[in-house]
């Protein structure tokens, strides 16, 4: 049987942590920074932990 294939969109914008959880990174961020304020900006620069369902998913489209 051949191996499975990973999603390479979900590849490029997931990572695992050592301990198996999902890490990814904020949305938000493309335009109109201007408008948003430097607290907000250095929010959505930060990676966070995906929550268990979304995680779930992502495992599944990395071939996990």
């Amino acid at each position: 049987m051949p191996k499975m294939k990973s999603n390479r969109s979900a590849k490029k914008r997931f990572k695992l942590t050592k301990t198996g959880k999902v890490r990814r990174y904020k949305a938000f961020k493309g335009h109109m920074r201007q408008t948003k304020s430097a607290k907000r900006k250095r929010a959505i620069r930060r990676p966070v932990i995906a929550f268990e369902g979304d995680a779930r998913v992502a495992r599944m489209l990395l071939g996990q």
